[in-house]
C-alpha cells in the first residue's frame, strides 16, 4: 500500500510526536496498575532491613497465633509465636531474589542455546535441540524435585532446579525466531560484508530476538516465583528459620480452619506478585509493538473508524455511477501530529469504465482506495470527511456486517503484492474456494471447480493442478493472475486494482494489464486503476485523475490528459516517462520532494517544485475547476478555461 505520509519536509521533531515508551505502557491501565503494585511490593522489601520490623526468626510460643489488628503485630502471628508482616517482608526478599535470578539464569543459557542451534543449523541443531527434547520429556515439576533430591534441599539448590527445567522453555522459542531470521536478506548482506558468524549472530539476529526474550522473560518470572514456593512448600527450598512466601503457606496450612490468616497472607502476597508481573508483561509487549511504537496506541480493528465532523447531503437521486467519491478526507493521527492523507477526493467511476489514478509515492491514492472498503487501519487512521456512495448507499454510513457483504461481493480488491497477500499455508485453489464461500452458500466441491474455472479464465496453464499449488510454488504474474481469479470470483461490479503490475517485469506486466482489460470488457466491471505509471494507463484507462499530496489535481480523459495535460505536475510526471522510437527525447525529472501532509503549505501543494509559480498561488484555497474539458486544480493551467 502506498504510504500517504511525506518524507521531505518533515522536521526532525515530527518524529518526537509519537509516544515515548512510559506512554507506551502507560495507555495500558492494568499494566500500569501491575507495575504500580509491582513496585510497592519490590520496594517494601528492599527496606525491609532498614525498616522497625521484628526480628522474623525469633519465636514467642506465648503469643502463638494472634489474629491480626494486634498490637504490635498487624498480620498477627504464626504456630511459634513468630511476627507475619516481618516474615512476610523477608520472605517476598527471597522469593523475588529466587525468582528473578532463576529467570536471568534461564533466560541467558536457554536463549543461548536456542540462538546457536537456529543458526547454525545441521548437525549442531540436532544434538542441541535433541538433548532439550530429553529435559522436556520428564514434567518439570518431577524433575526439579529430582535436582533437589541429588543436590539436597536448600534455597541456593531450589534456584538452580528451577532455572534448568526451564531453560528447554527458552532454548525452544527462541530456536524458532532464530530459524526464521537466519536467511533473511539483512542477515545475508551482514555476511557478504565479511562479518564472523559470531558478528553477525550477536548484533544482527539477536537484536531482533530481543524483545520476544524479553516478553518470555516477564511472562516466566512470575511462573518461577510459583514454582520456587512449590518447592519450599514442599520443604526442599528455604529451610527453617529462613522463610519465603512458599515456606511460609506450607507452615499455614496445618492452620487453615482454626487460623486461616496464616496462610491467606503469603497466598494473597503471591497471588499479587503473579498477577502484577504478568500484567507487566503485557505491558512491555505493548512497547515492544512497532504498531504502536508508531502512534497507534491501540491495534488494529476490523473496520477504519468514521469521525466525520460534517458530511456532504446526500444525493438526491442516484447518480448512475458505479463509485462516487464526494470530498472524501482520510487522516492518521500520531501523537500530536495529524497526516491528511486524502484531503478532500470527489471522483466518479462510471460504469464497465477503467478509471486511472495517477501520482507518486506518497501521494494518498491507496488509502484512497482503502478508505472506500474500510480498510484503513485504525488507529491510527480515520475518515473525517465525505461520502462514498454505492448504488444509492453511503459505504461509511452501513453495517459492518452489510460492509463484509460488500467486501469480495459488490467491490473486489487486488493488491499491489500478491505473495504478501495470498495466505501462505494454503492453497490458491482453497483461497479461491473461500472467497466463493463467504458470499454464496456452496459446497467445498463446488467452490473449487469454481476455483479451478477462473484460474483457467485468468488463462493459468494446467489449472486444476496448479489450484493445488501453494503460492511461494507459483511465479510472480502467476500469484498477480491469482489475485485477479479471487477479484473475479463473486462478480464484481467493482474492482480496485492498486498497482498490481508494479512488481511484475515488462513482458509478464503486458500480459496482465491485457488480461485486465479484456476481463473489464467480458465481465463489464468498473476498475479504479491506481498506478504511478503513465504508460500503463495509457494502455487501458478510459480516464485518469492525478493525485498529489491527497487531492486530486486534473481530471480527464486519458486522450486528453496525456495529449495537452492542464497541471504542471501532470506536465511533469508525463516528461518523466521515456517513449520508444524517440531516443533523442531528453527525461525530465521533478525537482523537490513532495511536502509533508502533516505540514501542508498554505495554497498550492506544488507550488515549491512548479516551474511557473507566482505570488498568488501560495496562498488560498485553490478549486478543481473545469479547464480545456476536464478538471484542474491551478490558478494558472497550461490549457485555457472553458467557462
Amino acid at each position: 500500500m502506498t504510504a500517504a505520509t511525506g518524507t521531505a519536509t518533515a522536521k526532525p521533531a515530527g518524529a518526537s510526536a509519537r509516544p515515548g515508551t512510559f506512554r507506551l505502557f502507560a495507555n495500558n491501565r492494568l499494566a500500569a496498575l501491575g507495575l504500580a503494585v509491582l513496585a510497592a511490593i519490590v520496594i517494601l522489601a528492599l527496606l525491609a532491613p532498614v525498616l522497625p520490623l521484628d526480628d522474623p526468626a525469633v519465636t514467642d510460643p506465648a503469643n502463638r497465633l494472634l489474629p491480626p489488628g494486634t498490637a504490635g503485630h498487624i498480620l498477627g502471628t504464626d504456630h511459634l509465636g513468630r511476627d507475619i508482616l516481618s516474615r512476610l517482608f523477608w520472605g517476598t526478599r527471597v522469593s523475588l531474589a529466587v525468582g528473578f535470578s532463576a529467570t536471568l539464569i534461564a533466560a541467558f543459557f536457554g536463549s543461548l542455546i536456542g540462538l546457536v542451534a537456529g543458526y547454525v543449523g545441521g548437525r549442531t541443531d540436532s544434538i542441541l535441540m535433541r538433548s532439550i527434547d530429553m529435559l522436556m520429556a520428564f514434567p518439570y515439576i518431577l524433575l526439579a524435585l529430582g535436582i533437589v533430591a541429588v543436590l539436597g534441599p536448600g534455597l541456593l539448590n531450589a534456584l538452580y532446579a528451577i532455572a534448568v527445567v526451564n531453560i528447554p522453555f527458552f532454548a525452544r522459542n527462541i530456536r524458532g525466531v532464530t530459524r526464521g531470521l537466519a536467511h533473511r536478506e539483512f542477515v545475508d548482506a551482514a555476511r557478504l560484508s565479511g562479518k564472523s558468524h559470531a558478528g553477525v549472530l550477536f548484533t544482527e539476529v539477536t537484536p531482533n530476538v530481543l524483545p520476544v526474550i524479553v516478553i518470555t522473560m516477564s511472562s516466566t518470572v512470575g511462573w518461577m516465583i510459583l514454582e520456587t514456593a512449590g518447592l519450599s512448600f514442599l520443604g526442599l527450598g528455604v529451610q527453617p528459620p529462613q522463610a519465603d512466601l512458599g515456606s511460609m503457606l506450607g507452615e499455614g496450612r496445618k492452620l487453615l480452619f482454626n487460623a486461616p490468616f496464616v496462610s491467606i497472607i503469603p497466598g494473597v502476597t503471591i497471588f499479587a506478585i503473579v498477577m502484577s508481573i504478568n500484567l507487566v508483561g503485557d505491558g512491555i509487549r505493548d512497547v515492544l509493538d512497532p504498531r504502536l511504537r508508531s502512534g497507534a496506541l491501540a491495534r488494529p480493528s476490523a473496520r477504519t473508524r468514521v469521525d466525520r465532523r460534517e458530511a456532504p447531503p446526500m444525493p438526491s437521486e442516484s447518480s448512475g455511477t458505479a463509485l462516487d467519491l464526494v470530498d472524501l478526507k482520510t487522516e492518521f493521527r500520531v501523537g500530536s501530529s495529524v497526516y491528511r492523507a486524502v484531503g478532500g477526493v470527489s471522483l466518479d467511476l462510471k460504469d464497465k469504465e477503467c478509471l486511472g489514478l495517477v501520482g507518486e509515492s506518497g501521494s494518498g491514492k491507496s488509502v484512497t482506495a482503502m478508505s472506500v472498503l474500510g480498510l484503513v487501519a485504525t488507529p491510527p487512521g480515520a475518515i473525517v470527511g465525505g461520502r462514498v456512495m454505492v448504488d444509492g448507499e453511503d459505504l461509511l454510513e452501513v453495517s459492518d456486517e452489510a460492509l463484509r457483504r460488500l467486501r469480495g461481493g459488490r467491490i473486489s480488491m487486488i493488491f499491489q503484492d500478491p505473495l504478501s497477500t495470498l495466505h501462505p499455508l494454503f492453497t490458491v485453489g482453497d483461497q479461491i474456494a473461500e472467497a466463493i464461500r463467504s458470499h454464496h452458500p456452496v459446497g467445498h466441491a463446488e467452490a473449487w471447480k469454481r476455483a479451478v474455472d477462473l484460474l483457467e479464465l485468468v488463462r493459468i496453464p494446467n489449472a486444476r493442478q496448479r489450484a493445488g499449488s501453494y503460492p511461494h510454488e507459483l511465479s510472480g504474474g502467476m500469484r498477480q493472475r491469482v489475485c485477479i481469479a479471487m477479484a473475479l470470483a463473486n462478480d464484481s461490479g467493482i474492482m480496485i486494482a492498486d498497482e498490481p503490475t508494479t512488481a511484475l517485469d515488462v513482458t509478464v506486466q503486458a500480459q496482465v494489464l491485457r488480461l485486465l482489460d479484456d476481463l473489464r470488457k467480458e465481465k463489464g466491471a468498473a476498475v479504479l486503476f491506481i498506478t504511478h505509471d503513465f504508460g500503463v494507463v495509457s494502455e487501458i484507462c478510459d480516464r485518469v485523475a492525478v493525485m498529489y499530496a491527497g487531492r486530486i489535481v486534473e481530471l480527464g480523459t486519458t486522450e486528453d490528459v496525456l495529449s495537452r495535460p492542464a497541471h504542471p505536475y501532470t506536465r511533469k510526471l508525463i516528461d518523466c516517462v521515456p517513449i520508444l522510437g524517440d531516443p533523442e527525447r531528453r527525461l525530465d525529472a521533478i525537482d523537490g520532494l513532495p511536502p509533508s501532509v502533516a505540514r501542508l503549505p498554505p495554497g498550492c501543494a506544488f507550488a515549491d517544485r512548479c516551474p511557473q509559480v507566482r505570488e498568488d498561488c501560495r496562498s488560498g484555497d485553490i478549486a478543481l475547476t473545469a479547464t480545456g474539458g476536464r478538471s484542474v486544480r491551478c490558478l494558472y493551467p497550461l490549457v485555457e478555461t472553458v467557462e
